[in-house]
């Protein structure tokens, strides 16, 4: 059985696919993650059917990131659908349009901090001030949360810290960059196995290519659900 620990990213090539996948895994995964490489291919249409029609929960990854109005004014669309999780650029400005936009309904806004894709030679090439990726990452997840972001998306590297951080008493940690031991690390820079994802904070760990490039998807999903269940005991 699922457990909603566990956030299976749809980054397959097109929405049959996703759909394909969502009743392959059948109970063992509740919660989805439909990110951009869906978003043209229909992805609110296969959000919205995940959440009505098979009782999934949803996890829509945009990223949003503009002038306050306009991202108050997409998040309002979207929370309109009645998902659960919306990221946005944890940048403090971005994170209160959205709560704006997302005000009196249910959906979660998540800030993120620093993709999991980039370490320090990136920050660099990106013009980020001094400093460790995951003094960065703290930094940004605090004051992300003191503008009101309801959760934050970082890397399990970082989860520990952000846990102990006073601004996170009630809120969400939710993790990218989890590979079951073993798996490729494809284009992931900053990772940990879901069980020690779980272990250092997260709430909620997102794997994505080591589950539907399976062999047996569903017996990927089941494996992972194990190591978190086991995580939560020890």
């Amino acid at each position: 059985m699922s457990n909603d620990r566990l956030i299976v990213a749809l980054d397959v090539p097109n929405v049959i696919q996703g759909l394909e996948l969502a009743k392959e895994l059948g109970d063992a995964v509740s919660f989805y993650k439909i990110g951009l490489g869906m978003l043209t291919g229909g992805g609110l249409a296969l959000a919205n059917e995940l959440k009505q029609e098979y009782g999934k929960r949803v996890f829509l990854d945009m990223k949003f990131f503009d002038i306050g109005a306009t991202v108050e004014a997409a998040v309002r669309g979207i929370a309109q659908f009645g998902l659960d999780f919306l990221t946005v650029h944890g940048d403090p400005h971005v994170v209160r349009a959205a709560k704006e936009g997302a005000a009196g309904k249910d959906l979660k806004i998540l800030a993120v901090t620093v993709l999991t894709s980039l370490d320090r030679a990136d920050l660099d090439a990106s013009c980020y001030k001094d400093g460790t990726v995951a003094d960065i990452v703290t930094e940004r997840a605090a004051r992300a949360m003191e503008a009101g972001a309801d959760g934050v998306i970082a890397s399990p590297h970082e989860a520990a810290l952000i846990r102990a951080l006073p601004e996170a008493a009630g809120k969400l940690i939710v993790t990218p960059g989890v590979r079951p031991a073993g798996a490729a690390l494809g284009d992931q820079k900053r990772v940990m196995t879901p069980g020690e994802a779980i272990a250092n904070g997260s709430d909620h760990v997102v794997v994505g290519r080591p589950i539907w490039t399976a062999e047996n998807p569903r017996a990927a999903a089941d494996a992972v659900n194990a190591e978190i269940a086991a995580a939560l005991k020890a």
